[in-house]
């Protein structure tokens, strides 16, 4: 659909069935994201609330709570801008079926940004920051935060809308030392292009311009996270999503989203940075207060009948996994053509997207051998951990799809069965030491820095996993053992001290299980856990645990480990400490006062009652 604002897509899903309303008053602090998780989980509608303590203006969440949803928002151009990407991707394949693809050219028109030149409905009025919906996601936040901002910035060498960068950086509204109503904080990560931007305009002595804008088309909100092919931009990739042309006009130095609810407009100064944080974010955990951009206000635009979008983060699945699944969907096919030998690649959600990658590749450089081992997964790994935010990545596992030609990423308990059955810990660890991780991974003990491991198997089957825990005979310290996923062990330890005593620790225990190898062949892969009961409990549990608080090159161990010319390996089960560390962020908790609120909600006549 061509939405030409925030609210006509409301009106559209609630038509549709896809939207409830809350009239009662709702609290931002904390109550709103307690509302949002809980309707989330329950894969509940979309949710409007009318009445926001504090401001005048109504918001909306869980707009993207679904892939069927994200589906019937875009269900006009969907398929048209699949087959757009998949031309950018590989031009010749319009030469192969014209018809297919015959309509691209007018979807594209789509795609072109257009200049407002006679008003625009985001100039009608002007407001302030402690007049909109101050939501505050998590107990520990530092403050009130806009969750789905669209950041718009320019090149400062190369000026203009189509030299734009579009990204989703969190921005903090309120807390810690930034002025009311004149200082917000700007958060992004490494790898992104705002970054580019910043440092262009820092060589020149400038200040950036900056306009986030909130809310508008949907289509908008999917462009600014998009991993788009080289030489795509943001803009036209969301007018070509939203069925409508990216609509802008221009205050002074700020560009402005015409169609944006909500527009901030402001500058950032060289060397200009205040402490921003804490914030519960995606991996599960909170992200800590660092130092980031200051952004000092110049204006707050909003149109008439502005509704403020938000989402709220946390352990995956959250509605984030929903974009990533959109995306997926958009753009898994153009990965794989950029990466030759590559046949699926899957950022894994439930260990919060960055930290794990799942791939498939081809093993074909030695065809005429016998034995295999992996060569070519080892060039495409590299490719792959050197390509756009997959660079972020701390473990790749991959696997040859000539081992398994029906192996797929979607059943990833499959995979991860399939690499654990051939995988070779002699030789199939490689890492990557003092390298640079996602800046909200808090596994390593400096921030944006860290470590990698591709793990890459191949061949026949080596083992038989077990699926109930062995007789072993450990050491008193042992506090527990349980079998999880098919070859693993949780082995609980007493909490996390120090890395110089818990590698005596470690050493101690791996010292009596290397004589119990025999009873360890179908227990490839062993965890040092806070809870065994935890990790055995479920999949997901262990993809969360085990990859968001281990830093490869501190917390890999093995059994009758080695070092063979700087090459380490161990001749029995690998050993990932994921126990909470000292330096790890906390992970995120409800507030159970909150959580009775909207408890009552859920009861017979509350709002959410048959939802939640």
């Amino acid at each position: 659909m061509g939405y030409k604002s925030m609210a006509a897509c409301v009106a559209d899903l609630e038509k549709n069935g896809h939207l409830i309303r809350i009239k009662q008053e709702v609290d931002p602090n904390l109550q709103m994201a307690s509302i949002h998780l809980r309707v989330h989980e329950a894969k509940g509608p979309a949710i409007l609330y009318e009445n926001v303590k504090g401001s005048k203006f109504p918001a909306v969440s869980n707009l993207f709570g679904t892939l069927e949803r994200s589906r019937f928002i875009f269900r006009d151009t969907l398929e048209s801008v699949k087959k757009m990407v998949q031309l950018k991707g590989d031009p010749s394949i319009a030469l192969k079926n014209p018809l297919k693809y015959a309509g691209v050219p007018f979807a594209a028109l789509k795609a072109l940004p257009l200049k407002s030149r006679f008003g625009s409905p985001i100039t009608q009025n002007l407001t302030q920051i402690d007049q909109l919906p101050l939501i505050k996601h998590w107990p520990m936040d530092g403050g009130a935060y806009v969750t789905l901002p669209i950041v718009y910035t320019e090149d400062a060498d190369k000026p203009g809308v189509m030299n734009s960068n579009l990204g989703m950086y969190r921005i903090q509204l309120t807390g810690n030392d930034f002025i009311p109503n004149k200082e917000i904080g700007l958060h992004y990560q490494i790898h992104r292009g705002i970054g580019v931007h910043q440092t262009k305009a820092n060589a020149l002595g400038k200040p950036l311009n900056v306009s986030i804008f909130v809310g508008g088309p949907p289509s908008h909100s999917f462009g600014a996270v998009m991993p788009l092919p080289e030489g795509l931009s943001e803009l036209t990739f969301s007018g070509a999503l939203g069925g409508r042309r990216f609509r802008y006009t221009k205050r002074g130095e700020h560009t402005l989203s015409s169609d944006a609810d909500f527009v901030i407009t402001g500058k950032v100064y060289p060397k200009e940075n205040k402490p921003e944080g804490p914030f519960g974010d995606h991996l599960g955990y909170y992200s800590l207060m660092h130092d980031f951009p200051l952004m000092k206000v110049d204006q707050v635009y909003h149109r008439n009948g502005a509704i403020w979008p938000f989402t709220v983060v946390g352990r995956p699945p959250q509605e984030d996994t929903s974009f990533g699944d959109l995306i997926h969907e958009i753009t898994g096919s153009i990965i794989p053509k950029e990466i030759p030998g590559l046949h699926e690649v899957n950022a894994v959600d439930e260990a919060g997207v960055h930290p794990l990658l799942f791939a498939i590749g081809s093993e074909r450089y030695t065809p005429y051998l016998e034995t295999k081992q992996p060569a070519e997964l080892l060039t495409i790994a590299n490719h792959i951990l050197g390509f756009g935010q997959m660079s972020l990545a701390k473990f790749l596992f991959i696997s040859a799809k000539e081992d398994a030609p029906q192996l797929t990423l979607h059943d990833k308990e499959g995979f991860f069965k399939h690499m654990l059955e051939r995988v070779d810990w002699k030789r199939d660890l490689h890492f990557q030491t003092k390298t640079t991780i996602d800046t909200l991974d808090y596994s390593s003990e400096e921030l944006n820095g860290g470590s990698k491991v591709v793990i890459a198997a191949v061949g026949k089957p080596k083992r038989v996993l077990g699926t109930e825990a062995p007789s072993l005979d450990l050491p008193s310290f042992v506090r527990s053992l349980k079998c999880g996923f098919n070859g693993t062990l949780a082995i609980e330890l007493p909490p996390f001290g120090n890395y110089e005593s818990e590698k005596l620790l470690i050493e101690e225990l791996t010292n009596k299980l290397k004589t119990q190898q025999g009873q360890l062949t179908a227990f490839p892969l062993l965890l040092i856990c806070d809870d065994a009961d935890f990790i055995a409990k479920s999949f997901s549990n262990l993809i969360w645990s085990a990859f968001t608080r281990a830093n490869p090159s501190h917390d890999i161990y093995g059994v009758d480990s080695f070092v063979e010319f700087k090459h380490w390996g161990c001749k029995s089960s690998l050993i990932i400490d994921c126990r909470m560390k000292p330096h790890n962020a906390p992970y995120l908790e409800l507030d159970a006062e909150v959580e009775k609120t909207v408890d009552a909600m859920g009861a017979t006549g509350g709002p959410l009652h048959g939802i939640i």
